[in-house]
């Protein structure tokens, strides 16, 4: 029989009630003919609950246990959810992570899933259980420990049981009925796609939009696993959602597909760094081993065997790059005159597959910006995207202008 994956996110199994309605969705399946994997998410807000415990009882926590204790969200809704569906006379079991097992790195609290052996639920289904109910997030270390996947790591684990299983599909459940072509808070106007490509979710999720998990749509692209993302409040239908899916299955596309933002970045210029060999390294290096997630880059021209060296970075980890520099400064390793952080800035982009072969998107882009009166004061580009950072109170009317400049309302 063929295989569906269907994840829920934690809004749509928020309390019993979600959890029953849930349920029916995967009844539906079922009598469609389908063997299905259901990956689960907490109940909404018992994460952060868990994670609170966890900080309030030991600030300085030993890594296996706090995903021991994290982890135990997942698995009571995946074992609430299997008692519904039994009372549905649907034959159905929850399955943790280890049960599976989802073998995964040793890194607490960020694993990567490395393999997902299919025999145990393959030999269930033989057996005839139609519902494999499984806790996402979760796995297990080579050394047997209890592991987790880092936030939003629910949909990394369905995508990657779709991979694993060949499934025909990977729905995602959620709390919005597709991807739109940027937040609909910020402008009416926005417009949910029907198909999107691989390419351009990745761009989309890794600026910001919190649709799905980079990871996820990584998974996705590379085992060509069709993703559809689509609301469990709403009736379902053939075309509900929006489909990820590969560039050749879309028929028709704008040049650009979306404006995706981020609020929370800071931008960090090292002012009068030596221009030589090797330069490069020295400052990013120990930002690296700080654990500080460097964006855009940007070197000035040089003068007199001096440069300015500019990066972005989210702002929450601007002490964290402070001490960083100020550290290798203090072991010579490089040079500079001044460390200034701006934390007032935003990152607002483009993406599109289209780019590729239209020029002058980024001289429209950039116009648009200019006649709304903003300054720009880093660009950063890609095959098929554009970044800019610019002053955060413009960032609203930066995403509403580019928007309509492109007419990201219209359909292709």
């Amino acid at each position: 029989m063929p295989t569906l994956v269907m994840k829920f996110g934690g809004t749509s199994v928020a309390n019993l009630d979600r959890i029953a309605r849930a349920s029916k969705r995967v009844a539906r399946e079922v009598a469609n003919g389908y063997n299905v994997i259901v990956v689960v998410s907490a109940m909404s807000g018992k994460t952060n609950e868990l994670v609170g415990w966890v900080n309030e009882t030991s600030p300085l926590y030993d890594a296996r246990e706090y995903d021991a204790v994290v982890s135990s969200g997942e698995n009571v809704t995946a074992g609430l959810m299997a008692l519904r569906l039994q009372e549905m006379d649907i034959p159905a079991r929850s399955w943790q992570g280890w049960q599976v097992p989802v073998q995964t790195t040793s890194a607490h609290a960020n694993a990567r899933i490395e393999a997902i052996p299919t025999d145990n639920i393959e030999a269930k289904f033989a057996d005839g259980m139609k519902v494999a109910v499984v806790a996402g997030f979760q796995g297990i270390s080579p050394e047997g420990r209890i592991t987790t996947l880092g936030r939003g790591g629910s949909d990394t684990t369905a995508v990657a049981f779709a991979a694993a299983f060949g499934a025909e599909r990977c729905d995602i459940y959620t709390d919005v009925d597709g991807v739109y072509t940027t937040d609909p808070r910020i402008t009416s106007k926005a417009r949910k796609l029907d198909r999107i490509a691989f390419e351009e979710m990745l761009e989309l999720a890794s600026l910001g939009a919190k649709v799905l998990q980079t990871r996820s749509v990584e998974l996705a692209m590379r085992y060509r696993v069709k993703l559809r993302v689509l609301s469990s409040f709403e009736e379902p239908s053939d075309n509900a959602g929006t489909l990820v899916c590969a560039e050749e299955d879309i028929m028709e596309n704008n040049v650009v597909a979306g404006v995706a933002y981020s609020r929370d970045e800071a931008k960090m210029t090292l002012i009068s760094v030596a221009d030589r060999p090797g330069i490069a390294a020295a400052i990013f290096g120990p930002l690296a081993d700080a654990g500080v997630n460097v964006d855009m880059i940007v070197q000035n021209i040089s003068e007199e065997g001096r440069t300015d060296m500019t990066f972005s970075c989210p702002f929450d980890q601007v002490k964290r790059a402070q001490k960083a520099m100020e550290d290798a400064k203090a072991s010579g390793s490089i040079n500079f005159h001044d460390l200034v952080a701006d934390e007032g800035v935003a990152k607002v982009s483009i993406v599109g597959i289209g780019m590729r072969s239209h020029a002058g998107v980024a001289a429209k882009m950039f116009a648009t910006l200019r006649d709304e009166g903003i300054n720009i004061k880093v660009i950063t580009t890609s095959e098929i995207k554009v970044s800019v950072l610019i002053d955060r109170k413009y960032m609203e009317l930066a995403v509403q202008a580019l928007h309509d400049a492109f007419e990201l309302e219209k359909a292709a």
